[in-house]
């Protein structure tokens, strides 16, 4: 078996804490040797045998460390990647990936020069509701698709305290570029880049700088028409995932147990770990030969952020074909950059 990846975080605030070092410490494949924690020392709190540095120069100057983790503010992914690409280190970086295609070319272009991976971190593929989404509609149950909405709803009226998301002045703000890539994402792993796309932004919260609500229209082959949608001031949600076929329609909430679950402590070890509580299924309604309505409740698949770091190891030690692709980077960010 080939050795740990001695991995290195660039952060250990929220998302250093919940999404990735949970995982660089519980998997054989990874050893989480070091963060950077520029102002308070967390990590060691929880995990006695990292090193915490003062600076990322210190973390690119440790030649033990083989991958880092870029999860800092959008706006530095560019720099931050091409500087560790540089250093001879594989890089696992955070959506957005960047603020243009031009720069993600960029990035992919001196990874294959230094021979080395860049990874995104696309983690809401390993969601449950994706995942049951996915069966379901490779299942063929609901026959040829005919409509697909997918949306993230959130109701915050004031800016939050992440200036990099809510102020002009930094590349890559608001919510298109904060949840856009998720439901891009989605949509590109299960359909591909669309033949054409019409994209409607504005910003309603009283003073935002930024936009704060974002439609996309995708249109693909065989008439299917895809709709994504994400909001701050949605104050009732509705359902995430919403698909019609010529059989039948599936709709599922949004109920990803994953990241309540590791930021309450709970480790991807655990056996309860990614497990929606009941109540959660989604519904599946059909027709039977009768004409008579057939209603399913559709337990979720286990969410499974598991996956996605499996996958990072595999195209490290293996050189296989991380899920994410270039391509899928590249498309989705010529939906945010237009």
């Amino acid at each position: 078996m080939a050795a740990p990846i001695v991995a290195g975080l660039m952060a250990f605030g929220m998302s250093g804490r919940v999404f990735h070092a949970p995982f660089l410490e519980t998997s054989p494949d990874f050893t989480l040797k070091a963060v950077v924690e520029r102002n308070q020392k967390k990590a060691q709190e929880l995990y006695p045998d990292v090193i915490s540095y003062d600076a990322f120069d210190e973390l690119l100057a440790d030649d033990e460390i083989e991958l880092v983790v870029i999860n800092t503010p959008n706006y530095t992914h560019y720099e931050y990647a091409m500087r560790a690409l540089g250093a001879g280190k594989h890089v696992l970086l955070e959506k957005p990936a960047a603020a243009t295609v031009a720069e993600v070319t960029e990035m992919y272009d001196l990874a294959r020069k230094v021979d080395r991976k860049l990874m995104v971190y696309q983690n809401r593929r390993w969601d449950s509701g994706f995942l049951s989404v996915k069966e379901i509609i490779e299942s063929g149950r609901l026959g040829d698709l005919i409509e697909v909405h997918f949306r993230f709803d959130r109701y915050k009226p004031q800016p939050g305290p992440k200036l990099f998301k809510e102020t002009k002045e930094f590349a890559a703000n608001g919510v298109a570029y904060d949840l856009g890539p998720h439901l891009i994402d989605n949509v590109i792993a299960l359909f591909g880049r669309p033949l054409n796309f019409h994209k409607v932004t504005a910003s309603h919260r009283d003073n935002s700088e930024v936009v704060d609500y974002f439609q996309f229209h995708m249109a693909y082959p065989n008439q299917v028409n895809v709709y994504i949608t994400a909001g701050l001031l949605i104050a009732e949600h509705l359902p995430a995932f919403v698909i019609h076929g010529k059989l039948g329609s599936f709709v599922k909430t949004r109920t990803d147990v994953q990241e309540s679950q590791l930021d309450a402590g709970m480790m991807p070890t655990d056996p309860a770990y990614g497990i929606e509580p009941e109540g959660s299924e989604g519904k599946l309604v059909t027709f039977d030969e009768n004409g008579e309505k057939q209603i399913e409740w559709i337990a979720s698949k286990k969410g499974d952020y598991k996956s996605l770091f499996k996958a990072v190891y595999h195209t490290i030690r293996e050189n296989a074909l991380f899920p994410v692709t270039e391509e899928h980077i590249a498309w989705q960010l010529e939906l945010l950059e237009a």
